[in-house]
This record gives structure tokens, C-alpha cells and sequence, in this order.
């Protein structure tokens, strides 16, 4: 008996995107390979909130594929990475995992805005050594600080992180901190060391280092990921296909270089989704956007419509504009 085509998945974050310059490129995108795919794929599931919510939707629909149910902005990411590589364990640590990222703090007249840390370029270096220097002062408030496989991102564990619900780094990026730190009276012990971290970290050689060469400070943290994984939790379903390639262009609101990134995603990654879906296969395409993300699949149905597909193509400007 032959075996069963397998059921890809392909999750596209910042597949819709609401600022100026990426929402008029939208409008001039030739997403041929999309537009077929979706054509011969139904609606099956739309999670549609407004853009305030501090999980972005692509973060909502991975937890929701891996079986993952938690509360806005408490989605266990640090925890399963933890677990993954094998922290749950550590001697002496509790509470709940997050993730600091070190990032660069734009200091302006009015406001504070979070610079992207992918565009700061941290080495594994720099990030050594900062979590030398930074490791005592969070051991103060009780949080146990890990290196991660990824310069300048690290795992803390403390009580300080129970309960508490962070905004993700991709809502963040670009925007004021106000806008976007937890305000609560649980946020305040983050906040002070947060801007502990900006005065350790003013004058550290690992900066002056790097203002000579012409780049970003480091100057302090964002922290994400929080949330608690039940130490009974079952093995995590199998995740989708996460295609990344989007999301540099989307946070710089950069209008032509998230349409080229579009078209090379439409040629690569959804060409290769509706090669599979032409081989028998069930597929899924989840797309995601600042507000929503829509999820669709394989729906049994007629001839008539099936014919009907291949001549009515969805405008994937307009499915996208929708997000």
C-alpha cells in the first residue's frame, strides 16, 4: 500500500502588514503561486484581534498548532526552550522563564523607542561578556541568567517573571517602550532593572567598543517569552513550517524589500506548498498579519466547484490586506 502524503504546514508571519510603506506595496504584488494555492484552499479557522494584544497574531497561531493554550502575552516560549535544552533542572532556580533580548534603547526628546536587535548585529563575544557583568545584578532580584544558542539573547528564570505578561519583541520593535513595558505594579520590579541595566551598561568597555566601530550601544534589555509550561505538559504537537523571511522588512516598514521578500517566499516556500498540495497532500497555510491570522486548508468539495477554482483566484492583495 503506497504511503500517505505527509500534511505540511507552512506559517507565514507578517504576511499582512498596516504600515504606510508596506501597505502600499501591497497593492503592487504579482503572488502567483499564492493566489493558485489559495484558489484550491477554504477558510477553515480566522483568530482576528485588534493590534493591541500583546501576543502578535503569528505567535497565536504557532501556540495554537503546537497545542499550546495560554493567556495573552504568556505564551511559554522561554520555557520550552529552556526545557529543550535541558535548564528545567537547573540546582537551585524557580519561577517562572523569559527571555531578555539585548536590544538598543533610542533615547529621543519625547520618547524611548526599542531599536530591532537583529539590526545591531551582538556577537557571541559581546554577549559573553555581558552576561558576566549583568548575571550578579539580576541575581539580586532572585533571576538565574542562561546563555542561549543566539548571541545577545538569554534565558532568566525568577518569580519575579510569574504571572507576569510581556509583549512580544516583534509587537515592540519600532515603538516607544512606554507604549509597550508592563505597567502593572508586578511590571515595576522589571522596570527598575531594566533601567539598572541602562546605567551598568552606559559605560561598559563592550560599548565603547562598539561606538568606536560606529555601532548601536547595547544599553539594556527587552524581556518576552514569559509564561509557565505545566511540568506535566504532554510533548508538544509537530510545528509548522515558520517561513521568517518577511518579518526584517515588516519591522522597518521597508515597502520594497518586504515585496521582494514576498516574491521570493511566493517562488520558494508557497510554490513548494502547492506542489504538495498537487501531489495529494493536506495541506495548511496559515498567514499572519498585525490583527489576524487565517488559517486555510484542504475542504472536501464538488466538481462545480473545484472548477470554479481554477478560474476564480483569490486576489492575494486582498486576503493579505485583510490581516
Amino acid at each position: 500500500m503506497p504511503a500517505a502524503p505527509e500534511s505540511p504546514h507552512l506559517l507565514i508571519p507578517f504576511a499582512g502588514r498596516g504600515t504606510p510603506e508596506c501597505r502600499k506595496a501591497l497593492h503592487e504584488l504579482r503572488l502567483l503561486k499564492l493566489e493558485a494555492l489559495l484558489s484550491r484552499l477554504s477558510l477553515m479557522h480566522e483568530d482576528l484581534k485588534d493590534d493591541s494584544t500583546l501576543s502578535p497574531p503569528h505567535e497565536r497561531a504557532l501556540a495554537e498548532a503546537l497545542g499550546i493554550a495560554a493567556p495573552d502575552g504568556q505564551i511559554p516560549w522561554a520555557a520550552l526552550e529552556a526545557r529543550s535544552a535541558g535548564l528545567d533542572g537547573a540546582a537551585g532556580e524557580d519561577g517562572s522563564w523569559g527571555i531578555a533580548t539585548l536590544c538598543h534603547w533610542q533615547v529621543g526628546i519625547d520618547d524611548v523607542v526599542l531599536g530591532d536587535p537583529g539590526a545591531i548585529r551582538i556577537d557571541a563575544a559581546e554577549s559573553e561578556a555581558l552576561l558576566a557583568l549583568a548575571g550578579p545584578y539580576f541575581k539580586e532580584d532572585g533571576i538565574a541568567l542562561h546563555a542561549s544558542a543566539t548571541p545577545g539573547r538569554w534565558l532568566a528564570r525568577g518569580r519575579m517573571f510569574d504571572g507576569l505578561a510581556t509583549a512580544s519583541i516583534d509587537r515592540a520593535i519600532g515603538h516607544p517602550i512606554a507604549q509597550w513595558s508592563p505597567l502593572t505594579d508586578d511590571g515595576r520590579p522589571l522596570r527598575r532593572l531594566q533601567n539598572e541595566m541602562q546605567m551598568l551598561l552606559y559605560t561598559e568597555r563592550v560599548n565603547d567598543e562598539r561606538t568606536a566601530r560606529g555601532v548601536p550601544p547595547i544599553n539594556s534589555f527587552w524581556l518576552s517569552g514569559t509564561g509557565q509550561l505545566p511540568s506535566d505538559a504532554a510533548p508538544m504537537a509537530a510545528g509548522p513550517r515558520v517561513a521568517e523571511g518577511l518579518r526584517e522588512a515588516a519591522l522597518r516598514d521597508d515597502g520594497a524589500a518586504w515585496a521582494q521578500a514576498w516574491t521570493a517566499l511566493d517562488e520558494g516556500p508557497v510554490a513548494e506548498l502547492l506542489a504538495a498540495y498537487n501531489a495529494g497532500a493536506e495541506v495548511t497555510l496559515t498567514l499572519c498579519g498585525d490583527r489576524a491570522a487565517r488559517r486555510f486548508g484542504v475542504q472536501q468539495r464538488g466538481l462545480a466547484g473545484w472548477a470554479r477554482s481554477l478560474f476564480q483566484r483569490a486576489s492575494a492583495p486582498a486576503v493579505l490586506e485583510a490581516l
